[in-house]
């Protein structure tokens, strides 16, 4: 359909496609003209952001030529010369391409459309070539881009699409079949987007200046293509709601956002989104104005606000405050603006006003996902969230609107509804809804690469979740083709191996292993017949063989589960490398396999023998492709491929069928003879070399236009040319030499430092082969051949050059990745790194590529990443299939003749026969598992350490027998007689052995201390740690004192250091240290009065000094007359102080006595203090649980006193339970000086009784023993004996495997029991230690006490009567001392237990008081940590009562201030008026009775207009205006006053004849003060007006400000009421007796006990005291009052007595005072009066200074005789001068007047005196002047001093001599 108004567009829409038509081989005229009128068009983009056809052909146009231009440069360099010729040609059409685009501006008709096949991407054919553009078509894609985003998209309920490479698919999810639009552009699709109401699509492409082209649905029409959006791609695009307009995003760098009337291809706001990268835009559904974009660690919201400049785009970015920074994928606008978002760690975060509100997560911190959210939406009032978790969850929408925070952490937790896992290893990415009546389907993009269709219906008929399509997760990384079928294996990293039917386009079977795949292959038919088998490496080495059967023809049993269509089974696994697996190849026999790797190896395996390892060989660099050689080379040779720019031919490995497998040391073939070549860069010779050859031809053909132009001027006529011939000539040689002169240097050979990178390569014949590289090497294929095998040369050195080269059309920066032939090597087939495929034609036989020119281009998977990995053709040649890194397969059908049948379908081979019941080997599924050659070297590692085992227990056995030998000898030696024994160092052999092998063992044991020592100090830190965790913390440790009689024990406190609560007691004002201020101020009077003391006694000797010298100083008679003087004036005005004094203390007293008369209302303040605290805590009192409770200022609490009350508790728990702990560490002490005392007398019992015969002796008391838990200070002191004892121990339970936890008693089994055993060998040990000192104290008492028979060496005598009574009685004594020693030990015991019970007794009742405390302490820490809670907003309030109050004092200052400076001006107006007054006054006294005092009185009140004396503000003119009114007014006033005049009229600025001139001055002068007193008084009543206003002013404000105050104490009082409620609530815990219970009903306790109330003792009997007080306290009042009363009366009598009293005293001294002194007197004045202390002062001073004078003189006198004496020195050195100067004279004439004569003799040129005698002549005549001056000043100065009483003039300044 096309419209009149379209008939301009569709002209400009013609000439683009004939434009568009240039991909095709021929170009016309048109195209040119077209191309011109475009560029003229392009040139208005900069200035207008609408669109033009012809911009868009001039786009597409350009990008064409792209293409056309890698074809060939000459096409380029005809392409330039016609269109600059046309260029020229059309500069006149301007105007009708303007006309043009003004028709283009006009609306576009609803029913335009764009022709499809112009605009689409067509492959590129080199020119001059007959290659059809249909060489290859696309078929079907196995691929999708699972990571992409939103790359699933519903057109309807049956069809969805997505985007694969540079294709558009569109798939019918029933009947499975593909449509497919290619990119417009070429370079790729950006992302996709659908409108709302799936009637079109925009599809946002990729590349430079993308497109975004809006496609019609279901015609599949593009209908409006919208430009210049984005720099390079588009990240996301979204309609709005109604689907009117269209919002764009670009990715990097841009990330511009566009906003798109996308029907009139018009963009309406731009702007750029963020400088990060954007995820996605949307707009929000309730209003088109609002947008969100979100993207990497940010969110931002965007408004379209109307400004004064126009429509805006407004983005406010979102804040993320405490929350942590995370990437935003998923979001979703709620009806009323708020933004619901998700985040990288699984919650929910709610956005408003750019902040966020809440953070929602789930019942016990539990995540929402565990994992990123995807995606958001709202669907029928529910909220659905998918995450990467595989959950699809759904919340409630009320539940997340209304979200908001309930405490400090901003999480609040909700539940979601419903939610569904969709299955294991599910990666939900995200979702669109089928609109199905009845259902509520979705389909799910899963990023690990599927396609799910799930029912979120949740009802008992719920589907479960099915899996509609499944494809490889990212990069496909290896493909293999069927020999013999359309079947087709690929593997990929996401751990999976996957057969296709390509042929019918079907997915058959796939089987996923632990580890992702590497490299596959199809085992050939020479191995496997039937094509069944595929081989397949894997990341971690592993190298498995799989077997591919149809399991639908195995035999079917009852009960068989239903089979797919193929199946996989795993028939042999091996590992041959360490690394992952880069290439296999099987030899062209099929004799052997290959296996290459990144771990640098090549293995060869025998196929035959079930993949027999025959052995590997080591290469130079990772291992990349493997290739055989084919058939028709004479010897089956491998080619290895190295990353690094190594090829390698390796031979066929010889197979050694007689080893075993067993005897094989290592798989490493050694003797291989393999040739190297090292690829160095040839790049740049061959741009060099080209160069070279473009310089030769353009020299020939410049050569060749000279000589056809020598031959033209020729042929012209020489008389008539010549001149010409000549010029030209001329001409033509400078523009030669001009050009060799202009000749660029030939490009340098240039190397790379980093080789460049293999990426693949085949023969080309027998030691030869082509290979492409990326890098700076790319554009070429190389052709290489290998050097002769040399055995001596190093490859790492070698450096090897191709010896041929074929130029690839830009393939510069976009190398070769992969290349593959078809099965008659007439198409060589090349994947391109950019994901396009490249197809070269071949002639026969051609394996030097002669032919390699003409070729088919066409760019299929991804631009970006879509690199492609493989690309095969079928058996047949019949299909191709590529895979690339943007994990896409594409199958496409390759030109043929010959139409394919329709009904092509893979065979499947059958199952081998048995196979169900063949074992499956098992399989290699650790990672770590060994290699091949890995376990090999393991095996024989662990058989040579058995041997080596087998020999040192053969050398163990040999060392046993000896050690027994020589223990035999020992033992021997050992029977002989002393002095015939061998000694201990006999038996040394050598001296040197021995200390080497001591040296070797210090050696060992040092060399052991260093392996360990970081072990060492990791354990010594560890310890540390424990220490500061668990031991630091505490005081001491617990010590536990045993009885020694009884079980009773006694334990110390776990004593804890203070806590912070104890540090934290703030100074109060009582307690608190004195400020330096204060203590300053303290000190300060006592530090002064001790310096004043200090100074006075320091300074008493030096006035003493002064005193003495004054003394013995004679004194003159001035000085005599001046203290005379001075003392009678002394005396006099002392008299008069005295006097004044008197005077001032009695007025002080009496105006003190006014002062203390109270006044009428006086209240004595002590009485007003007992009246408010009476009013305070007299009567019906609320308790604190009343809610109208007013808490006094005094009593309440904050914070800061509840924690120093915790403080205070915790010193005095704290100062207790260290007292008990140091008691309980004296009666620990105690006992262990108990035990070594019975230690002792034990010893001394044991002495006594080996003299007593048994039957007389009396048990030993056993010894207490000290027990580990009394010392635990001990615990850790060992030795080495107690080391070795614990190994043996821990070597003992080794041996017994007794498990540690059985060992329930401190026996030496276990751990505890050896600590136990540990512990008690130590404390032993000290034991031990204390009997052993003990014994040698009691050895020395026992010298003194008894003295023991010692044994004789000879036999005694029968003893004598006197010996036998002297023994009996040692044997009373002996049994009376044990009888005493034994009561001393059980006094010691009991006495001891005593101690013990005592202290245990007390620990009891503390215990009972730390228990209190606890309790106390927990109500002190719920109050503070309650209180803390308050504390904020209590701040708050208090600051702003404290602001006010401070504000109302401030205001109250100024008020005062203010009420101080109006009485000031007050007074100051009434001064004013009392002068204005008082110069009338004077004035009418000093004019009295006149005939001009009406004249003068009124030139006195004449108003005038004054100049002020203040700076003048305004302009002149405003003064003159100012000054005629004023002359005006004064005129006016002049007339007035003159008006009442009778006779005469007279000029008041003149004097009148008659009147006096002074009245007439005087009245001028005192009018000018009247003048100043009236502005005086203006100014003053302004001020004072002012004042009034500004008191006025702060009184409202100062009421306001009350107010204020008032509601902020009724607020903070309100505030305390409730924090004292909460404080109530709190439940403290008062243990209590039931006879301290007074509380009963009926005799039982009532169960509430809501109404008690708890009383303690003290103050019960406080209070019933208080009864007895009060009581006495108002009789006593009562008492006081009535004395009171009875004063009262008696003081106003007395009153009435003093006043008559003083009336009469006044008329007493009244009438004294006249008769004594005619009237009444001042007696104050009177007696004050005194010497007039002025007169007395100056005649003093006049003494003093008459002294000084006398003194000057003197000093002058000398000063005279002193100068005198210089002035003569000065003369006689000036006469002597003097007489120099005349011996100089006399000598300068002399020499004058020889100079004369011999100028007279020589002539007389120069005749006259010189200037320089007369210049000198002249300063000595005026230093002579000079001298002379002085000596006259001098002689005046003298003259004037010897005068008495001269006056003393300066001393005359002279000018400085000029020397």
């Amino acid at each position: 359909m096309k419209e009149p108004d379209d008939q301009d567009t569709e002209v400009g829409r013609s000439e683009r496609s004939k434009s568009s038509g240039s991909r095709s081989r021929s170009r016309g005229s048109s195209q040119a003209l077209s191309k011109s009128t475009t560029r003229e068009d392009k040139l208005l983009e900069d200035t207008d952001e609408t669109f033009t056809d012809g911009e868009e052909s001039y786009l597409e146009y350009e990008e064409s030529e792209e293409e056309d231009w890698e074809g060939s440069s000459s096409s380029f360099q005809d392409y330039y010369k016609e269109t600059t010729g046309e260029s020229r040609s059309m500069e006149t059409p301007g105007s009708a391409a303007e006309e043009t685009e003004e028709d283009v501006r006009k609306k576009i008709s609803e029913s335009f459309f764009y022709d499809y096949m112009e605009m689409v991407s067509m492959p590129f054919v080199s020119s001059e070539s007959d290659i059809p553009l249909e060489l290859i078509i696309l078929v079907h894609s196995f691929g999708y881009d699972c990571k992409k985003r939103a790359n699933l998209q519903l057109l309807d309920n049956n069809t969805v699409m997505y985007i694969a490479g540079n294709q558009l698919i569109i798939l019918n999810l029933k009947t499975k079949e593909q449509l497919y639009l290619r990119s417009i552009s070429g370079t790729g699709i950006g992302v996709i987007g659908v409108h709302p109401n799936k009637t079109h699509f925009a599809v946002a492409e990729k590349g430079v200046a993308p497109k975004i082209i809006i496609y019609e649905y279901p015609s599949l029409r593009p209908y409006r293509i919208l430009h210049d959006g984005a720099d390079l791609g588009y990240a996301y695009v979204d309609f709005n709601y109604s689907g009117t307009l269209l919002a764009s995003v670009g990715s990097s760098p841009d990330y511009t956002l566009t906003i798109w009337d996308w029907k009139e291809e018009q963009p309406i706001l731009r702007t750029k989104a963020f400088s990060q990268e954007v995820f996605k835009v949307t707009f929000n559904p309730e209003d088109d104005e609002q947008l969100t974009t979100a993207g990497s660690g940010h969110i931002k919201f965007w408004e379209m606000a109307q400004t004064f400049t126009g429509l805006k785009l407004q983005g406010f970015l979102g804040r993320f405050g405490k929350t942590a920074t995370t990437d935003i994928e998923g979001y979703m606008e709620l009806p009323d603006g708020k933004v619901l978002s998700g985040s990288e760690w699984g919650n929910m975060l709610v956005w408003e006003a750019g902040l966020i509100k809440v953070e929602l997560t789930r019942t016990g911190s539990k995540l929402c996902h565990q994992g990123p959210i995807n995606q958001i939406m709202l669907d029928e009032g529910e909220v659905i969230t998918i995450g990467s978790d595989g959950w699809v969850r759904i919340w409630d929408f009320e539940t997340i609107d209304t979200a908001d925070i309930v405490d400090e952490t901003g999480l609040l937790e909700i539940e979601p509804i419903n939610e569904l896992q969709v299955d294991k290893n599910v990666k939900l990415f995200s979702m669109i809804k089928m609109n199905e009546a009845g259902n509520n389907f979705w389909l799910a993009q899963d990023s690990n690469g599927a396609i799910w269709k799930l029912d979120l219906s949740f009802s008992n008929i719920t589907q479960d979740p099915e899996c509609l399509f499944c494809f490889h997760s990212g990069a496909v990384e290896a493909l293999a083709m069927s020999p013999l079928t359309y079947l087709m294996a690929t593997t990929a990293l996401d751990c999976s191996v996957r057969i296709y039917d390509f042929a019918s386009k079907n997915f058959l079977t796939q089987v996923k292993f632990k580890q992702g795949g590497t490299a596959l292959a199809w085992v050939p038919r020479l191995i496997s017949f039937t094509g069944a088998q595929i081989i397949v490496g894997f990341e971690d080495g592993v190298v498995r063989v799989l077997e591919l059967y149809d399991p639908k023809e195995l035999t079917v049993f009852a009960g068989r589960k239903k089979y797919s269509d193929a199946d996989l089974h795993l028939k042999h696994v091996f590992k041959p490398h360490t690394a992952r697996v880069t290439a296999l190849a099987f030899e062209r026999d099929g004799e052997i396999l290959a296996t290459g790797s990144k771990d640098k190896t090549v293995f060869f395996f025998e196929v035959e023998k079930n993949y027999k390892p025959i052995g590997y060989i080591n290469t130079p660099g990772p291992v990349i492709q493997l290739v055989w050689s084919p058939v028709s080379h004479p010897e089956s040779t491998l080619l290895i491929f190295c990353e690094n720019g190594y090829v390698l031919e390796a031979p066929f490995p010889t197979i050694k069928a007689d080893v075993q497998d067993d005897n094989i040391v290592t798989y490493e073939i050694k003797d291989m003879c393999i040739k190297c070549f090292h690829f160095s860069s040839v790049k740049s010779k061959i741009l060099r070399l080209i160069e070279i050859e473009k310089r030769k031809k353009q020299k020939e053909l410049k050569e060749k236009e000279k000589e056809e132009r020598r031959i033209r001027l020729a042929e012209m006529e020489e008389e008539e040319v010549e001149d010409k011939k000549e010029e030209k000539e001329e001409e033509v040689e400078e523009e030669a030499a001009a050009e060799e002169e202009e000749e660029e240097p030939l490009p340098e050979i240039f190397i790379p430092s980093t080789p460049s990178r293999i990426l693949c390569g085949f023969y080309s014949g027998p030691g030869k082969f082509w290979v492409s590289l990326g890098g700076y090497d790319s554009g070429f294929l190389y052709h290489c051949e290998f050097p002769p095998y040399d055995k001596s040369s190093d490859i790492t050195q070698q450096k090897d050059e191709p010896f041929d080269f074929r130029f690839l059309e830009a393939t510069e920066d976009n190398p070769i990745q992969t290349i593959t032939f078809s099965i008659n090597q007439d198409f060589m087939f090349c994947g391109l790194h950019n994901g396009a495929i490249r197809i070269y034609i071949l002639s026969p036989n051609d394996s030097s590529l002669t032919t390699l020119e003409s070729y088919w281009h066409f760019t299929v998977h991804d631009n970006t990443y879509g690199c492609i990995t493989s690309i095969s053709a079928s058996f047949d040649d019949q299909f191709l299939v590529s895979t690339g890194a943007d994990g896409n397969i594409f199958v496409f059908t390759i030109f043929s003749v010959f139409d394919l049948r329709e009904s092509l379908k893979a065979k499947v081979p059958s199952p081998r026969f048995g196979i169900e019941t063949e074992p499956i080997p098992e399989d290699i599924e650790d990672p770590k598992a060994y290699s091949i050659e890995n376990a090999r070297r393991k095996r024989e590692h662990d058989k040579l350490m058995k041997e080596v085992e087998e020999m040192k227990a053969k050398k163990r056995e040999q060392l046993k027998g000896l050690r027994n030998r020589f223990q035999k000898l020992l033992e021997m030696n050992e029977e002989l007689p002393k002095h015939m024994q061998f000694q201990r160092t006999d038996f040394n052999i050598d001296a040197q052995i021995r200390a080497e092998m001591n040296r070797i063992t210090a050696h060992k044991i040092h060399q052991v201390e260093k392996e360990l020592a970081w072990e060492k100090e990791k354990h010594d830190l560890g310890l540390k740690k424990l220490e500061k965790r668990f031991r630091d913390s505490l005081e001491g440790d617990t010590i536990v004192v045993h009885a020694i009689q009884s079980d009773h024990k006694i334990t110390s406190y776990r004593l804890v250091k203070p806590s912070k609560y104890f540090k934290s007691k703030r100074p109060s004002q009582s307690d608190r240290r004195a400020s330096k201020m204060e203590r300053f101020e303290k000190e300060g009077t006592g530090r002064k009065d001790s310096q004043k003391e200090t100074g006075g006694i320091t300074s008493v000797p030096e006035e003493s000094i002064i005193e003495k010298g004054k003394l013995f100083r004679p004194k003159t008679l001035s000085q005599i007359m001046i203290e005379n003087q001075i003392e009678k004036t002394k005396k006099l005005i002392l008299k008069a102080e005295r006097a004044q004094q008197k005077i001032q203390q009695r007025k002080k007293e009496w105006e003190e006595l006014y002062k203390s008369k109270p006044a009428d209302d006086y209240e004595d303040p002590k009485d007003v203090q007992a009246i408010k605290e009476a009013q305070v805590f007299m009567g019906d009192f609320n308790l604190k649980t009343a809610p109208d409770y007013k808490i006094p200022e005094h009593m309440r609490i904050n914070a800061a006193k509840k924690e120093e009350e915790l403080g205070q508790l915790d010193s005095m728990t704290h100062s207790k339970k260290m007292y008990l702990n140091k008691s309980i560490l004296s009666l620990r002490d105690l006992k262990v000086a108990v035990i070594e005392e019975i230690q002792c007398l034990v010893h001394e019992m044991k002495n006594i009784q080996s003299t007593l015969h048994v039957s007389k002796r009396i048990p030993i008391p056993k010894i207490p023993q000290i027990h580990p838990e009394e010392v635990p200070e001990k615990r850790f002191q060992y030795d080495e004996e107690i080391l070795l004892a614990f190994k043996q121990q821990l070597m003992k339970n080794e041996d017994t495997k007794a498990p540690l936890v059985e060992q329930a008693g401190p026996g030496p089994a276990g751990p505890v029991g050896s600590g136990g055993g540990f512990l008690r060998s130590s404390y032993a040990k000290d034991g031990d230690l204390t009997t052993r000192e003990s014994l040698s104290r009691a050895s020395r008492a026992s010298t003194f006490g008894l003295d023991l028979s010692k044994p004789s060496e000879f036999e005694r005598a029968d003893p004598i009567d006197v010996e036998t009574e002297i023994m009996k009685r040692k044997e009373i004594k002996n049994i009376y001392m044990q009888q005493y020693l034994a009561n001393r030990i059980k006094e010691l015991i009991v006495t001891f237990d005593a101690e013990l019970h005592l202290l245990r007794h007390q620990k009891l009742k503390l215990d009972i008081q730390m228990k209190l405390s606890d309790l106390n302490h927990v109500t002190l820490f719920q109050e503070m940590m309650l209180l803390k809670n308050f504390e904020k907003q209590e701040n708050i309030l208090q600051e702003r009562v404290n602001s006010l109050d401070k504000e109302e004092q401030e205001m109250q200052w100024r008020i005062n201030e203010s009420m101080k400076e109006m009485e000031e001006k007050k007074n100051e107006i009434t001064r004013l008026q009392d002068q204005e007054k008082a110069l009338y006054a004077s004035f009418q006294a000093a004019v009295g009775e006149n005939k001009f005092a009406n004249f003068l009185m009124k030139v006195l009140k004449k108003r005038i207009k004054r100049v002020k004396k203040k700076e003048v503000e305004g302009d002149a003119e405003e003064d003159e205006e100012s000054e005629e009114s004023s002359e005006e007014e004064s005129s006016l006033e002049s007339d007035e006053d003159e008006s009442g005049s009778e006779d005469e009229v007279f000029d008041d600025s003149i004097c009148p004849s008659n009147c006096d001139v002074s009245l007439f001055e005087l009245a001028l002068q005192l009018r000018e003060k009247r003048l100043d007193i009236e502005e005086a008084l203006v100014e003053e009543k302004k001020i004072l007006d002012n004042l009034k206003k500004e008191y006025d002013t702060l009184s409202k404000k100062v009421k306001i400000v009350a107010n204020n105050l008032n509601a902020a104490e009724e607020d903070l009082e309100a505030y305390q009421r409730e924090k004292q409620q909460q404080l109530n609530e709190i439940l403290v815990v008062i243990p209590l007796k039931l006879h301290q219970i007074e509380y009963v009903i009926f005799g039982e306790i009532p169960t509430d006990l809501s109404g008690t109330l708890v009383f303690s003792n003290q103050s019960l009997s406080r209070l019933q005291g208080r009864i007895v007080q009060l009581q006495e306290e108002n009789s006593k009042q009562q008492k006081l009052n009535k004395e009171w009363r009875e004063r009262r009366k008696q003081l106003i009598r007395e009153k009435r007595e003093m006043a008559k009293t003083i009336s009469k005293m006044e008329e007493t001294v009244r009438d004294l005072m006249i008769s004594k002194f005619g009237r009444v007197i001042d007696l104050a004045a009177l007696q004050t009066l005194s010497v007039n202390t002025t007169l007395e002062e100056l005649t003093i001073k006049k003494l003093r200074k008459e002294i000084t004078n006398a003194r000057e003189i003197k000093q002058w006198e000398e000063k005279i005789a002193q100068v005198r004496w210089e002035l003569m020195m000065k003369t006689k050195e000036h006469t002597k001068k003097l007489h120099q100067m005349n011996d100089l004279c006399i000598e300068k004439k002399k020499l004058d007047s020889r100079l004369n004569t011999l100028q007279n003799q020589q002539g007389n040129a120069f005749q006259g005196p010189r200037r320089a005698d007369i210049v000198a002549r002249e300063k000595v005549t005026q230093l002579i002047q000079l001298q002379a001056e002085r000596i006259l000043a001098l002689k005046q100065e003298i003259a004037l001093l010897r005068k008495k009483g001269g006056i003393i003039l300066p001393p005359i300044k002279f000018p400085p001599e000029n020397r």
